[in-house]
């Protein structure tokens, strides 16, 4: 007798094991069932519709029922609320959206891909207003922007500065709106560290957007909100994206087991604690390969491979996880954002000795056109060299790189396999000696501490405290711009005027990148200097980190004027 499966949602989990089991199985029945219109769409896609980018909600479509069932003779049921699970009797229960009609369907495997909700605190006010909006479906998109249009409304407010917070921010500024952005923590995007993402900061508010940090919302009402700290903010729209919540309410009522984290809990092959029922995406609980503890991770890449493996499973082909390492990517307006496995804030937090690099060389060769500088920060284990992740931001292919590392990390690679790590090479495309190359010779140095380095992070209170700091630029380029306090060496003029430099108090050095800094320091250290310090990411870095901050509190400047070229 054919094997019955049947699979609860579809999108990229319960769509993939669909096709996968098919592949596998040409007898087998497999119905899908969805309690939406669309069974199959661009999750991630669904902000661009906003700003006129993708043009009709229909392109937003990736497969139609009518499409499943003559491609792959799978049964795609719309508008199919699956409500009640019956494990003794192997059932579901499916109300019809459209009908209210109720029927049973029998299964030999059940598989469950139910995604996430958007989280509505309820300790908002008016969290329930017509002017309130989420982002989770076709629908959803579609009724924002109409709503929007019907409204006539010019300002917004979106709620939460997450993946899809920032990506619906940049899509309604696109569109011609007033948006400011509300996020209860001290920055946005929480998987990039705190000094790399203020430059997504900084080009928020240089595209328009407003941005409020460590602030929440109290109120909504008609035409704004009222944070937390009583400050009130125009809104004729409010988009919550505060986050999501896995949908475990089937697999709860059913008596599954519910993981640490809230999400169901699976083995190694996606199973739940009954044999019979799978679960994969964004309602699971998974493995964390870098602090090796139970997370949860809503993200499409990671849920396609769930489903392979789940649909693997049901046919006795073994299933190597690994467990995830979380790379994700985006685009802020002008700027490309990419990270991956660990940064440096979630290492420390879970009590991984770690250290850092930042460098900021060429995306492509300095000639070229477009070559813009890139951003990168890598972490690594100490004493082991062991790659644990890695953020990078530029206008150039930062998900390239980041890719890099994220295969370096999946193979517990090292920064001296990064070091001589042998890449494509072409002018256009980048340089000899890559961004990534490149970390790993400086992430070397520190290892062996060949020489030391401080981060931007601290560089006010060295400015504050008086520190004696040398700027290697040349005389121009630091007229143009320079941290208050500091002293102009130029590297070409260094070896005859070492003589101004101290050698009983530390002597922080900087450039525009860092590269000539690490040159003059090398040089001093030649001549019998102990305490010389480079400051990671010099002179762009450290305006970059400043600026977002000076602006937003109206503090006072550590630097003479911005540089950010």
């Amino acid at each position: 007798m054919n094997k019955r499966i049947l699979i609860i949602g579809g999108v990229a989990g319960g769509a993939s094991v669909a096709a996968r089991a098919r592949r596998l199985d040409a007898g087998a029945e497999i119905i899908m069932f969805e309690r939406g219109p669309h069974v199959s769409f661009s999750n991630c896609s669904l902000p661009y519709y906003l700003s006129g980018v993708v043009g009709n909600s229909d392109a937003l479509l990736m497969m139609s029922p009518e499409k499943f069932k003559k491609s792959y003779d799978i049964d795609a049921r719309v508008n199919s609320e699956v409500t009640a699970i019956n494990r003794d009797k192997k059932t579901i229960e499916i109300k019809n959206t459209l009908t209210g009609d109720v029927h049973e369907e029998a299964y030999d495997v059940l598989v469950m891909a139910p995604g996430a909700s958007p989280v509505k605190p309820r300790s908002i006010g008016g969290i329930d207003g017509k002017n309130v909006y989420t982002v989770r479906n076709v629908a959803d998109i579609v009724h924002l922007k109409d709503g929007l249009e019907a409204a006539g409304a010019e300002n917004t407010a979106v709620i939460g500065g997450g993946f899809i917070g920032i990506e619906v921010a940049e899509n309604l500024a696109k569109a011609g709106k007033k948006v400011t952005v509300v996020e209860a923590m001290n920055q946005i995007l929480a998987p990039f560290d705190y000094d790399m993402v203020q430059m997504l900061h900084k080009e928020l508010l240089d595209n328009g957007v407003s941005l409020i940090v460590e602030d929440g919302v109290k109120t909504i009402e008609e035409k704004q909100i009222t944070l937390a700290s009583g400050k009130t903010v125009p809104a004729d729209a409010v988009i919550l994206a505060i986050g999501v919540a896995p949908e475990t309410g089937l697999a709860k009522a059913a008596g599954l087991e519910i993981g640490e984290t809230g999400g169901i809990l699976v083995d190694h092959n996606y199973r739940t604690s009954d044999k019979n029922i799978y679960a994969v995406g964004d309602a699971i609980e998974v493995f964390d390969r870098m602090t090796g503890k139970p997370s949860r991770l809503a993200l499409a890449g990671p849920a396609l491979r769930q489903a392979r493996a789940a649909a693997d499973a049901m046919y006795g082909i073994p299933n190597d996880n690994r467990g995830v390492i979380g790379s994700c990517a985006l685009r802020v307006f002008g700027l490309n954002a990419a990270a991956t496995g660990l940064n440096e804030r979630n290492a420390r937090k879970a009590g991984i000795p770690c250290d850092s690099v930042y460098v900021i060389p060429g995306d492509k060769v300095g000639i070229m056109p477009g070559s813009a500088p890139m951003h990168f920060k890598m972490v690594f284990e100490v004493p082991t060299g062991r790659i644990l992740g890695a953020q990078a931001i530029g206008r150039g292919n930062v998900d390239k790189r980041v890719d890099v590392i994220a295969a370096m990390v999946s193979m517990n690679g090292t920064i001296r396999d990064l070091k001589n790590l042998e890449l494509c090479y072409s002018p256009v495309f980048g340089t000899a000696r890559d961004v990534v190359n490149q970390a790993a010779l400086v992430a070397e140095n520190i290892l062996y501490g060949r020489f030391r380095q401080v981060p931007v992070t601290q560089v006010r209170s060295l400015v504050e405290e008086q520190a004696f700091i040398v700027d290697v630029r040349e005389k121009g380029e630091y007229e143009a711009g320079h941290l208050k306090g500091s002293v102009n060496i130029p590297l070409s003029e260094l070896r005859e005027r070492t003589d101004e430099i101290p050698k009983d108090r530390p002597v922080y050095l900087h450039c525009r990148s860092s590269q000539r800094s690490y040159n003059a320091l090398m040089a001093l250290q030649g001549r019998g200097y102990e305490n010389v310090v480079n400051i990671s990411g010099s002179f762009l870095g450290i305006c970059l980190y400043e600026y977002y901050n000076d602006v937003a509190m109206g503090r006072e400047k550590i630097v003479t004027e911005y540089n950010f070229a």
